[in-house]
Parts: C-alpha cells; structure tokens; sequence
C-alpha cells in the first residue's frame, strides 16, 4: 500500500492527500492489563459525593478507563456497517428498522464498562479515519462547564453525516452513579435527503461501594424522520421484578398516519429483531396465556432493585418466528475482562501507528500523558499527569478571566440544529486541510 492515500473531501471539493495510511492489522490487545482496584476504598471518596453532580469533582484516577470520554463517542461508529446499509434501502420504514439498530448499537459496547473515560481537556480532539469503514471522525471537547463534546463523522463516499454534542451529567446515589446522556444525534442520508434525530437512554452503574458492579440502561429513545414523518419509539427497560426486563429492549415503527408498522425488540447487549404488529401480538398473547397458568407455582420476592443486585438471568432472546434479525453484537475478545472489558474496537482507539504521531494536531487525546500512563499500566505516572493537567487546565482559566478574554472553539461552533431548531454544536469544517496553527498547547 502506498504511503498516501486519495479520496474526494467534501470540504475542498476536490480530492485531498491523506497523510496517514489507515491500519492494515490492528491491535488485538492493550500495552497492560486492568489495574486491581481492591485495595481503594470508594466509599471513603464517594461518601462525600451523594446526590451531587460528579463532573463538577476531581475524581481519583482509580475510577477511570485507559480512554478519553471523546474516544468513548466514537464507539457511536463501532457498527458503522449498519448505517451504510440503511443508505442502500429503497423503503422508508425499512431505513428506519436499520437506523434503530444503529441507535441501540451505538450504546452496546457500554455492557461491563464500569470504568469511567477520563473527563477531556478544554480543546482536547480526537480524531478516527477509517477507510476500512468507510469514515472519518473528528471531535472536540468545546465546553468544560459545563462539559459538552461535539463530533462529526461523514462517509468518505459522502452517503451520510453523523454528529451531535453530548453533556454528560453523572450523579452518585449512595449505592449507584447515574449517567443522563443529554444532547442530540444526528443522522443525515444524503442519497434519501433525510434526516434522524434522537437521544440516548439514561445509564446506571450499580453496586459502586459493594458487590459486582453491573449496568442498565434504561428510558424511552424517540427517533425522528424528519423528512417523511416516520417514527421509531424504543423502550430500553429497567431491570424490574426478578430481573425479567434486564438488558430488554422494546417499540414500535409508526408512519406519518401514526400506524404502527414494524414491532422492534431484544436486547442492547445482544441483538435486536423485527416483526410485524400482528404477528408479534399474537405471540405476546399466546405468551400471557402460559404465564397465566404457571403464576401460582411462582414464589414473590423482592426486586432487583431493593437489593441492587445484577439477577441471575442468562444473556438470550428468545426470536419470534416471522422475525427478522437486524443486529447482533460482535463477541469480545477472551481476555477483554482484564483489558477493562474494553471491545475488540475499543482497543484500537488509543494506539499510534508509525508516522501518526506526526501529522496528528497536538490536542488529540492519544497523545495525552496521563491516558498513556495509565493504558501502559504506570499507575503513578498517570495519576500525577492526572493532577498536573488538571491544574494547568485551572491555570488557564484563571488566565483567561484576568484578561478577559472568552474560550475560542476551533473546530466546532454554538447554533442550531436544523431539523429540530435546537442549540446545537454545529462542525464547520477544515479540520481535514491539516493546518493547525495556533492550537492550544494542553498536554
């Protein structure tokens, strides 16, 4: 493979010279596994933190993943393979079916991740270009208080956009941290001239002071097609009584008409199929009709919840026939428990190829000293980095209001979502051009 690679830039018009070849192999591993977290008291820290907003606190580098929170966005793309084949489909229900997988997708490789990314600088970016795939990425970390990271990906083929801005608010409730997810996806296909907007369900880590921690997701997802009316509402469950509804995922496909016309359901740590209305009501009937003769054999008991442990329930949906398999999520490699449970994707998004480091902007987080400390298992190196880039991050600040002078995004600015009329981050384009002058020194 030649050292440069052409492909038409959406941007210039015209075609553009990528300097780095994307990767023939990557890596299957990280540089050192998982750090023991048995000997840090948690609740000595968190006890403090009840109810309050955490990331408004220094947090201990004990609690963090090898990975910046704009890493963890582009894991958006991981089945970018899903939102290409939308692009293919002549049926506007169909791309729907397609675009929730997508949805629900995005949000899978947060099963067993209890670590949390590192909170990103002001100015921090990352960058991912997959030819591969079929895409490029760029985000940037444009408000600290609060914090709000935008991104934008777009086809190398220019089939669709993909972008939003999220600001994460995690609160801590004695016994569980709390993710609220807010902000706006949005996808655009450009050969259909649509449009889809949607937000993510909320998280929930349990068991942070005692027991195994574990995850749920759970809250209703709404996605919009803006152009013909067409509405997907997903039901991402709460764990619930004897954790029955653990993991689930249920909805609907409605037109412009509101007729439902697909029933979609599974699990977002599994897979996701679907059926038609009437089928999948039929089966749900005939399901109450069993459970109904068997209630009195069962025993009550406390919820899930009350007790705030992960039920014992086996990872398997069970498919109604007539179904039709949309998703299914790739298998973890088999030491991924001691690589922070990380996913074969995850794995790659902090490595350096041979001449990367010298064409990357010196604010993308593979280059961020205390991410690498801590990825090549030097846990004191990466806590004090931790604490130096905090400070010179305070530093900064204090700076800039005794000059009065405003933060400048570089790559990203404050507007409005076109579809919905919302406050947006909006990408304005020329990060691909490679001139990156005048850049905040960070690290």
């Amino acid at each position: 493979m030649n050292s440069e690679e052409e492909f038409y830039d959406a941007e210039t018009g015209g075609n553009t010279m990528c300097v780095f070849v994307p990767f023939l192999f990557y890596r299957t591993t990280l540089p050192a596994p998982m750090f023991s977290r048995n000997d840090f008291s948690i609740w000595g820290f968190l006890k403090k933190c009840i109810g309050m907003e955490l990331s408004k606190i220094t947090m201990p580098i004990v609690f963090n993943e090898p990975l910046s929170f704009l890493q963890r966005i582009s894991e958006y793309m991981e089945h970018t393979y899903l939102i290409h084949k939308a692009c293919t489909l002549s049926d506007s229900i169909e791309r729907m079916q397609v675009v929730a997988a997508f949805a629900v997708s995005a949000v899978a490789s947060q099963w067993d991740r209890t670590g949390k990314p590192f909170n990103p600088l002001l100015g921090e970016t990352f960058e991912l270009t997959r030819e591969d795939e079929g895409y490029r990425l760029i985000s940037e970390q444009v408000s600290h208080h609060p914090p709000i990271s935008a991104f934008y990906a777009e086809s190398l083929s220019q089939d669709f956009v993909f972008h939003g801005s999220i600001y994460p608010k995690l609160k801590f409730w004695g016994k569980s941290v709390e993710a609220e997810p807010k902000g706006i996806m949005t996808l655009e296909l450009s050969k259909h001239k649509e449009a889809y907007t949607w937000t993510n369900p909320m998280c929930c880590v349990h068991n942070v002071i005692l027991g195994k921690l574990w995850i749920e997701q759970y809250g209703t997802v709404e996605i919009v097609n803006h152009s013909t009316g067409d509405k997907c509402v997903l039901n991402f469950k709460p764990c619930g009584m004897f954790g029955k509804e653990l993991h689930r995922v249920e909805g609907y496909i409605q037109d412009k008409s509101k007729k439902k016309r697909r029933i979609i359901y599974g699990k977002w740590t599994e897979c996701l199929y679907t059926i038609e209305p009437k089928v999948y009501e039929a089966n749900k009937k005939a399901e109450k009709k069993s459970g109904d003769s068997k209630k009195h054999k069962q025993k009550t008991g406390g919820s899930a919840d009350d007790a705030d442990e992960m039920p014992d329930v086996q990872e398997t949906v069970t498919m109604i026939p007539g179904s039709t398999l949309l998703w299914r999520i790739a298998p973890r490699p088999a030491h991924s428990a001691q690589m922070y449970n990380f996913t074969s994707f995850a794995m790659t998004l902090n490595e350096l190829s041979p001449g990367m480091e010298e064409v990357l902007p010196p604010t993308d987080c593979r280059l961020r000293p205390d991410i690498r400390a801590m990825e090549n298992g030097d846990m004191d190196t990466a806590s004090l980095e931790k604490e130096r880039l905090e400070e010179k991050q305070r530093a900064a600040r204090r700076e800039r209001a005794k000059d009065e002078e405003d933060w400048s995004t570089r790559w990203f600015h404050q507007g409005t979502n076109p579809h919905l009329g919302s406050s947006d981050w909006i990408y304005q384009g020329g990060y691909f051009d490679r001139k990156y002058s005048d850049l905040p020194d960070i690290y």
